[in-house]
């Protein structure tokens, strides 16, 4: 089973937990669940009678970023020839935590069931987007 799709929007990584100091309680921030909803939703649109998968799961993340319109154009040609990668935010880290805490309890089970990860930054002349494929192996 393989399941694969885009999110065509800007990359968001997942954010710190809030304190709130008034009652106490840890919240995730209302920007990061927004972004893990979309995630969700796209998953969805493109697979909507899903099925979880039960076994170990394989996991290739590929985030595409827009090149800067500053940018000299012999940069712009080395960036869309992924000779210079994005070293910018949001971290990898945090892409890998927000797309695995979005996909639980749809794509997977748990994400403990990821026993392979393959991540990677690119520039793109289009727009920004990340490109998700699980499968199970």
């Amino acid at each position: 089973m393989i399941y694969e799709f885009e999110v065509p929007s800007k990359i968001i990584g997942k954010g710190r937990p809030r304190l709130n100091t008034y009652t106490g309680i840890v919240y995730t921030p209302t920007r990061t669940k927004d972004y893990e909803t979309l995630i969700e939703q796209y998953f969805l649109m493109k697979y909507p009678t899903y099925r979880s998968i039960k076994g170990r799961a394989s996991v290739k993340i590929q985030a595409y970023f827009e090149i800067p319109k500053s940018t000299s154009k012999a940069q712009k040609e080395e960036m869309a020839a992924n000779v210079i990668s994005p070293t910018k935010k949001p971290d990898i880290d945090n892409i890998v935590k927000v797309v695995l805490d979005a996909m639980n309890k749809f794509a997977f089970k748990d994400d403990t069931q990821i026993v392979k990860l393959e991540v990677e930054k690119l520039y793109t002349s289009d727009e920004e987007k990340l490109v998700i494929q699980i499968q199970e192996f």
